[in-house]
């Protein structure tokens, strides 16, 4: 029986996107994953780009094997919010793009999680939400007896002792969908959230970047390429070394959750309009006495992590 962590990345890429899912398709090129697909989701660009974008990003692995699909163009009530003013119009900015060859799958990406999960052994698979949490959401509502195969998710998602990137309280995959990020973590399956707190604390500095650079492949230089493109922003937003490696953190701690100093919290997505829209209500202290629903990160191993994400970007063609 293969006992390798079995995962499915849910996606809006995007430039660490990239950077994430290259860093699995490495990983399971070195047997310590098994990536089962991709499902893409609106979010950092439009739809029709991120499923595209995901595509190119399996060419670029050699992997048209992959299976990839696409799912909620919107979020749930409330009109998409997008981010090219980061990532540049078509969400890769950096790099020149292709047509891609790897095929999309006909069936919504919702649909398939709800199938998937619900047919598959219990607790089996990891799901890697690493854009907003629409297609998570509308597959817990499609069918809810598909929590019983989930292991864990982990969410690249929130803030609590970081300011947010999109507004003063909230990150952008969880403003682009509160009401999506707060059926999920009202879901009962364990949840492990990778928030900003840690991301920025996994940057990018020169001699990170240099280090993809230097590989003997054309993605490390590709990457390298794209991160360079991507850093400038938070960089200046944040006053940063360097760019957080926002998405790639949530791969790790899917299979190396030893690197992330955690906490058992109870959080609550604040679901209305206004200034405080989408924030964290982390209960740091077990003031409300309600269950514990999510174990937070807060503290990473960068070194640890820059290292295994250097070597499985080295294993990629």
């Amino acid at each position: 029986m293969n006992s390798l962590p079995k995962i499915i990345i849910d996606t809006d890429p995007g430039q660490d996107d990239a950077a994430a899912i290259l860093m699995a398709f490495g990983l399971d090129n070195l047997n310590i994953i098994q990536l089962q697909a991709l499902t893409c989701v609106a979010g950092n660009v439009p739809l029709p780009l991120t499923q595209k974008n995901a595509r190119i990003i399996c060419d670029w692995a050699n992997r048209q094997d992959m299976s990839v699909y696409q799912g909620a163009d919107r979020p749930l009530l409330k009109p998409l919010f997008t981010a090219e003013n980061v990532h540049g119009k078509n969400g890769l900015d950096g790099v020149v793009l292709h047509e891609p060859k790897t095929p999309l799958q006909s069936q919504h990406a919702a649909v398939f999680l709800a199938e998937t999960l619900s047919q598959a052994a219990d607790h089996s698979i990891s799901i890697c939400p690493i854009g907003p949490l629409t297609n998570i959401a509308l597959a817990l509502r499609l069918n809810p007896e598909c929590v019983s195969g989930i292991k864990e998710i982990v969410i690249m998602g929130g803030t609590f002792f970081e300011t947010g990137n999109v507004t003063p309280l909230a990150d952008f995959n969880f403003f682009v969908d509160p009401i999506a990020a707060q059926i999920v973590l009202q879901s009962g399956v364990p949840i492990r959230i990778v928030p900003l707190d840690v991301t920025h604390k996994a940057c990018l500095s020169e001699k990170r970047i240099n280090a993809l650079r230097a590989l003997p492949n054309q993605n490390g230089k590709r990457l390298a390429d794209i991160l360079q493109s991507y850093e400038r922003f938070d960089i200046q937003q944040f006053g940063l070394d360097g760019g957080p490696l926002h998405d790639p953190c949530a791969i790790a701690c899917a299979v190396y959750p030893q690197w992330f100093t955690q906490k058992e919290v109870y959080v609550e997505i604040n679901t209305h309009s206004g200034i405080a829209e989408a924030a964290c209500s982390v209960d740091w202290h077990g003031k409300s006495g309600k269950k514990p629903n999510v174990s937070w990160c807060y503290q990473i191993d960068d070194e640890a992590f820059f290292e295994q994400f250097t070597q499985a970007i080295a294993a990629l063609p």
